[in-house]
Parts: structure tokens; C-alpha cells; sequence
């Protein structure tokens, strides 16, 4: 419980913003436990590594937020990183990619 909250906290104080305007907070919590769920279940549940590679910002240096939007959505070919088009949209794509750029869930 007190991670879930310590999860809520860094996703409110640190949350990025896309675009214009911010994402409403209900989508920014909704995308953040998809990093830890859906990502960390291959990224590790810390984003640290696992069967994918750690997608810590200090591992994701150098990367791009456009960069990383287009691996979210179209994932690697020949890789267990999978396309997320059909899930998200590139709004949510764009703030995750900037999300893990800037804070390590």
C-alpha cells in the first residue's frame, strides 16, 4: 500500500505534461500504474530490467521523447517489445515516453 502511494505521490508531483494541456489526473494515474503493470512485467516491476531493459531516465539518457513515443507505439521488430498502437493513443504514448524520462516509477 504505502508503494501504491509513493507511486500516486511521484505521479502527481512529477507527472509530465503533453501537448497544450496537461492530461487530466485520473488518465496521468491510469498511465502511470500501466508503467508499472504493463511495462514493469517485462521492464522488471522497479523498470530496472528484466526479459526488456531497464527504462529508468539515468538507462534512457540520450533518448528522445519522440524516439521513445514511436518504440511505445510501434514497438521493436525482432524483439519481445511489442507494438502498444492499439492500446494507446499517441497522446498517452508521448506522456508515458516523457514520464520515463523523467521520473523512475
Amino acid at each position: 500500500m504505502a508503494r501504491a502511494v509513493a507511486l500516486l505521490a511521484i505521479s502527481v508531483l512529477a507527472a509530465p505534461s503533453v501537448g497544450a494541456e496537461a492530461l487530466p489526473q485520473a488518465e496521468q494515474d491510469r498511465l502511470a500504474h500501466f508503467v508499472q503493470q504493463d511495462c514493469g512485467s517485462c521492464h522488471g516491476l522497479k523498470v530496472t530490467g528484466g526479459l526488456g531493459s531497464a527504462i529508468t531516465p539515468e538507462a534512457l539518457e540520450g533518448h528522445t521523447v519522440d524516439g521513445l513515443t514511436s518504440i511505445i507505439l510501434d514497438g521493436i521488430p525482432g524483439t519481445a517489445m511489442p507494438p502498444w498502437r492499439p492500446l494507446l493513443t499517441e497522446i498517452e504514448a508521448q506522456w508515458i515516453a516523457e514520464y520515463l524520462l523523467e521520473v523512475s516509477p
